[in-house]
């Protein structure tokens, strides 16, 4: 199902950059198979967010909207640290294009997953979360020059804006826990697609 999910989003008409339509697929098949939250929820985005994401890049899948009511808030923060981190990225975005205001509310929601935040999103490697946050989030991009885990990255930049140490050690190299923040993320994509980076 999420396969021919995928297929059927990027298969279809849509407007909008393709790398971009590309992670919004995978977002949408990721909240989609996973179904413990309805799509607008999943992906953190209002209704009116979700209708204009639907609209603009996949005008032929009118049925995600299913269920969609303005009266429900899917949007509202789930943990206190969301509007927090949704404000750090979109403070870094590179210009103002909607669908970065989008990513930044998705990539704030599916951090608050369990697994490595490429696989929350759907990507199938980090390779595409680097190459979004490069694209769309430069600067955080240009802060992350030791390619630090991009979830580990994000909190930890949250953290010392608050004046707030969860470092256990004041130089990364010498940690002990050096290899929980930096190196490969093992791990299968929860759901195969394409790789378009």
């Amino acid at each position: 199902m999420a396969d021919t999910l995928y297929a059927r989003l990027m298969d279809g008409p849509g407007g909008g950059d393709p790398f971009d339509r590309h992670l919004f697929a995978c977002a949408i098949r990721t909240v989609l198979s996973d179904g413990s939250a309805p799509l607008a929820r999943g992906l953190g985005l209002s209704s009116e967010s979700l209708a204009a994401l639907i609209g603009r890049h996949f005008p032929d899948a009118p049925g995600l909207l299913a269920g969609l009511s303005v009266e429900i808030h899917d949007d509202l923060p789930l943990s206190p640290e969301e509007p927090d981190l949704r404000a750090l990225i979109l403070e870094n975005r590179r210009g103002a294009l909607v669908e970065e205001e989008w990513l930044a509310h998705i990539l704030a929601r599916r951090s608050l997953g369990a697994n490595h935040l490429w696989q929350d999103l759907g990507l199938t490697g980090r390779a595409d979360l680097s190459a979004l946050m490069r694209r769309h989030f430069p600067a955080l991009a240009d802060l992350n020059s030791r390619d630090m885990k991009w979830k580990k990255f994000l909190y930890r930049e949250l953290c010392q804006r608050e004046g707030i140490m969860i470092c256990k050690s004041p130089n990364c190299d010498v940690c002990v826990d050096y290899s929980l923040c930096f190196g490969a993320e093992e791990g299968r994509p929860l759901a195969d697609g394409t790789a378009l980076s």
